[in-house]
């Protein structure tokens, strides 16, 4: 079932005044034609019925010939000289309207004293004065119509100032400055100072959810760094140290993970900022100078779990990218596409503008696809200890840098995540 057309609300206003009109004035018009054809005839038969008998008790009653204006004929059954033509022999008494050809006639019959009389009278003049009052009738149910679009056009703009008014003040205004003036103060105390009352209740209350969010990356962002900056220099110290080779590579670990966890935390900060804080990722590097990278780390876990790994190009790419974000969005693919992979291999294919990471695990069903991206959703054949927010945190980085993000199955099974550096 298709959805009703949505109309403006202004056009709704003028389709609802005309359409009122229609119906008024339509009824009004239709009864003034019943009331002209009841009158007609009602009229018209008296009139007749009158003449009638004056003539025939005046005038052929006193052998005198009937009085009769040009456009009446008078007819009786016993006179010959006004014998019945056969066009009205079969006419009831009474009031009769008879077509004759393009002639239409108003036919008047009567029995008296035994004899039957006839009075026929053209319907020329009283059609001439009907079609100009039906004319007239027209004509003012189109003015009626017309005005009421104009009125209903000037009533709709009157009506819809102050919404229009209000939608311009909520789209430009700023209204999540602290300073901002309320809306409902500008408005009287009827529907639309109302729907601004409720706009600033709601800009209120998205306002202090701005400042809890805000206090809260602050917090964060002291909180974390400064334990990570411990970490990082107890690492730096480390270094220096004379220790095993197997100590060595644990210290390295413990670098790295910092270093993550700094960049994560960097991450996770500017995304609650907004686009506005694009900026704040310098783009720096090479889709193939991070694809390395990821790929030297991610290498090792693979072949530890027993999985064929690689890195392909299938196309140059010359765009530059911040290394933390892209960095990010590989490696938590990567860490997907282990976590869900069993055996076989796994894929990191670099294209021009974009990346493709797919793998031979056990895929995701059709009706999950569209929940993955979501926080804290793991399918129904989830693997690892994770929580839910890898893909999550990658749709929230493709968002915020205009990256496009798909799902898709492979045919001899597992997924495919492919990434477009270039937008949509």
């Amino acid at each position: 079932m298709m959805p009703p057309a949505r109309q403006p609300f202004a056009r709704r206003i003028v389709i609802a005044f005309v359409l009122m009109t229609v119906l008024v004035s339509g009824v009004f018009s239709l009864s003034i034609v019943a009331v002209v054809h009841f009158v007609e005839q009602r009229l018209v038969s008296d009139e007749l019925r009158r003449e009638l008998y004056g003539i025939v008790h005046q005038d052929v009653a006193r052998g005198r010939s009937p009085r009769l204006d040009s456009d009446t004929r008078f007819y009786a059954s016993q006179l010959p000289e006004y014998a019945i033509p056969p066009a009205y022999l079969g006419v009831d008494d009474g009031f009769t309207e008879v077509e004759d050809g393009p002639q239409a006639y108003y036919v008047y019959s009567q029995q008296i004293d035994g004899q039957r009389y006839l009075l026929v009278q053209t319907q020329d003049d009283f059609e001439a004065h009907e079609q100009l009052l039906f004319k007239v009738v027209f004509a003012g149910f189109c003015c009626a119509v017309l005005g009421a679009g104009v009125l209903g056009w000037a009533m709709a703009r009157n009506v819809m100032a102050p919404l229009s008014r209000l939608a311009r003040q909520v789209r430009h205004r700023d209204q999540l400055h602290a300073l901002a003036p309320p809306l409902a103060r500008e408005y009287a105390d009827d529907e639309v100072g109302q729907l601004a009352t409720a706009f600033d209740e709601a800009f209120g209350r998205l306002r202090q959810s701005l400042e809890r969010e805000r206090l809260f990356t602050s917090d964060v962002s002291h909180e974390l760094r400064t334990p990570l900056m411990v970490i990082a220099s107890s690492c730096e110290l480390l270094e220096q140290a004379p220790l095993a080779e197997r100590q060595q590579l644990q210290l390295q670990r413990v670098k790295r993970a910092c270093e993550e966890m700094g960049d994560l935390v960097q991450i996770f900060l500017q995304l609650a900022r907004g686009q506005a804080s694009v900026g704040g990722f310098a783009a720096t590097a090479s889709l193939a100078q991070v694809a390395e990278q990821q790929c030297s780390r991610w290498s090792v876990l693979f072949a530890e779990k027993g999985l064929a790994f690689e890195c392909v190009s299938e196309g140059a790419d010359d765009g530059a990218y911040n290394p933390t974000l892209l960095g990010t969005v590989i490696a938590n693919l990567l860490r997907n596409a282990l976590h869900y992979t069993e055996q076989g291999h796994v894929r990191l294919v670099l294209e021009s503008g974009g990346l493709r990471v797919e793998d031979s695990g056990v895929g995701i069903p059709i009706e999950q696809q569209s929940l993955v991206f979501e926080p804290f959703v793991r399918g129904s054949r989830a693997r690892g200890e994770g929580l839910g927010l890898g893909l999550s945190l990658v749709k929230r980085i493709c968002l915020h840098q205009g990256w496009r993000i798909e799902l898709s199955d492979l045919p001899g099974g597992g997924s495919c995540f492919s990434v477009g550096l270039r937008g949509a």
